[in-house]
């Protein structure tokens, strides 16, 4: 007699990567058993009139880590994952950020006891590379790669920044061992000249930072990636892409054959820099870098997500609290330059793009799976996430579409005390987040547990055809 199934969501939209199904989803113990058709089980949660999705993957966010300024994120592991679910989210890749001196080793192996202690949802991490120096350096890198951890972190910028002779010298070890390099990409000579002209000036309020990140440093580095990319056909991925000409040189790379993926983020696609503009310090709650930029530019990272050129649409969740712990750390009033750049993102993300692409018009409910679930599980190597299917990990998330919601000042499930998009009013909300096979939330409930979540292994990568075209 064959097994009844653990649990079974009845009767919703279920958006898989050949199309939507409407009918039954079965689970049993931690997996997907079949899609479609009229089953039965031992639990089941009604989905008619609702879209089952596979749970969010977010692939840019900070937790439990110390930024290039010195100061500590506001979120621990436990609190980051809690919010992160309640948006949605059953999957992160944060950073495991190596300080100035520690062995790679170290490195890991302090992030996974406080990822152990209190994740809630899966994890994995990118290994952000400050310090080629330190001993054992390479052998370090090679083993952690084979381990699993298949991604690197890179500043062009910054006090961790890599000169480019470094950079090309991690790439080709990823190449060798079998990673993803991923880089923040803005040129440092052309931020530091801001800067220094800002400061000169007087012009140092929070409005100001936009200033001091000049769109020409997001364009020379990113060319200047791809074209190492090209050279030592080493798979990149561009983050935070926030201008138009940031988009159009990911697009050039890509037709060119180069092995290039980029990811842009809500704060980019939602807000212009006139959201640093307001009275006093309040601005810093929206200090990010890049900053946000301007309506045309958000028009073509849209156009760039629709026609394929931006793959991804990550939180970069960096929170940092509005007070002396963060924000405010220099004061009451601080400098642009004094003030932890970063803002909140895992909660929101799903959210504001379900919002977005789920309108009348808008991309519909295939491509918000693919961009926030399935091409980051698939170009990060995460073999059993990402998508509805049989045998993948049962990951699920159920949207409402006509839950109504306008954001409050503090209504967020992590520790940042605020919310930068307070004030928004959405349309669409995930009334149950499952992670293999278990609720984690369920109308707004959080039912998860510290310590829950499982580290992901990435035994491998996407990789490029024979036709010289990549993937994605």
């Amino acid at each position: 007699m064959a097994r009844e199934n653990d649990l079974v969501i009845r009767g919703g939209w279920i958006v898989t990567p050949k199309g939507v199904v409407q009918g039954d989803l079965a689970i049993q113990d931690s997996t997907i058993v079949s899609v479609g058709g009229n089953v039965s089980g031992v639990q089941e949660i009604d989905a008619v009139g609702k879209w089952v999705m596979p749970g969010g993957v977010d692939v840019h966010a900070h937790i439990e880590q110390m930024s290039g300024m010195g100061v500590m994120n506001a979120d621990t592991f436990e609190t980051a994952t809690r919010s992160a679910a309640m948006g949605g989210t059953t999957s992160v890749i944060s950073f495991a950020a190596q300080a100035k001196g520690e062995a790679l080793a170290e490195t890991v192996a302090n992030y996974r006891v406080r990822a152990e202690r209190g994740a809630m949802i899966d994890y994995a991490f990118h290994l952000t590379l400050t310090d080629l120096d330190v001993e054992g350096f390479e052998t370090d890198l090679g083993n952690l790669i084979a381990a699993g951890h298949r991604s690197l972190k890179l500043f062009t910028t910054y006090n961790i920044k890599l000169e480019d002779r470094e950079i090309l010298s991690v790439m080709a070890q990823a190449r060798q061992h079998g990673a993803l390099i991923c880089v923040h990409a803005e040129t440092d000579a052309i931020l530091e000249h801001a800067k220094t002209q800002l400061i000169t000036a007087g012009k140092v309020r929070p409005r100001d930072h936009a200033a001091s990140h000049p769109r020409m440093a997001e364009i020379d580095a990113v060319e200047r990636m791809c074209r190492f990319a090209a050279y030592l056909d080493q798979p990149v991925m561009l983050f935070h892409i926030s201008t138009v000409e940031g988009a159009n040189a990911v697009k050039q790379a890509r037709e060119s054959g180069a092995p290039v993926w980029a990811e842009t983020c809500p704060h980019y696609l939602f807000m212009t820099e006139d959201i640093l503009d307001v009275p006093g310090s309040e601005g810093a709650k929206w200090m990010c870098s890049p900053p946000q930029r301007h309506i045309a530019d958000q028009a073509a990272l849209w156009a760039a997500l629709d026609a394929g050129n931006l793959q991804i649409v990550s939180s970069d969740h960096a929170p940092y609290r509005y007070d002396e712990s963060g924000k405010l750390r220099a004061g009451k009033n601080p400098a642009f330059h004094e003030v932890a750049n970063g803002l909140p993102g895992l909660e929101t993300r799903l959210p504001l793009m379900f919002d977005a692409m789920m309108r009348a018009g808008g991309q519909g409910p295939e491509q918000f799976a693919q961009i926030t679930a399935t091409a980051p599980a698939q170009i990060y190597g995460l073999p059993q996430k990402g998508a509805i299917s049989q045998g993948m990990d049962a990951d699920i998330s159920i949207w409402d579409p006509d839950i109504q919601l306008t954001y409050g000042a503090n209504d967020l499930h992590d520790n940042v005390g605020y919310n930068p998009w307070e004030g928004r009013t959405i349309m669409g909300w995930p009334t149950h987040v499952i992670l293999r096979g278990k609720t984690l939330c369920k109308d707004g409930v959080f039912l998860g547990t510290a310590g829950q979540g499982q580290w992901i292994d990435r035994p491998e990568l996407a990789t490029k055809p024979k036709n010289g075209k990549i993937k994605i």
